[in-house]
């Protein structure tokens, strides 16, 4: 099934769900990327410096793994298209707006946008605000 590209389209459906964990980013050197963290990542990006690693906060103290803040996730629940051309723009703006960094994931089906976690209920109030205005 192919997502949607449609601007209007993504932003007026795109029902922003917010994750009940704590999220921490965390960065191993690559050596140390094992099948045990393997299978409890949220998300993992290979950087020249190191692995970025998005866990669940208590997984990353449990293992033991530095970080620094306290993340949210909020999934547009929108399955948008890989190739959809504003959507991460659009998100990011609004939250910028408002003084809320985001940390946004596309991954195959869905956008998932990383927030402090703090200010986690104000920013998917916003989002919301933003899908309204284009439905």
């Amino acid at each position: 099934m192919m997502g949607e590209t449609n601007l209007e389209t993504l932003l007026g459906t795109m029902r922003p769900i917010l994750a009940k964990d704590i999220f921490a980013f965390c960065t191993i050197p690559k050596d140390k990327v094992t099948a045990d963290i393997l299978k409890v990542c949220t998300g993992m990006f290979i950087e020249q410096e190191g692995t970025t690693l998005i866990l669940e906060q208590s997984i990353a103290l449990s293992k033991g793994l530095t970080f620094s803040g306290e993340f949210a996730c909020i999934t547009l629940t929108v399955h948008s298209s890989l190739e959809a051309v504003g959507l991460t723009a659009a998100v990011s703006s609004c939250l910028a707006d408002i003084g809320i960094s985001a940390n946004v994931v596309a991954a195959y089906y869905h956008d998932h946008v990383f927030v402090p976690y703090e200010k986690a209920a104000l920013a998917v109030e916003a989002l919301n605000a933003l899908s309204q205005q284009h439905q």
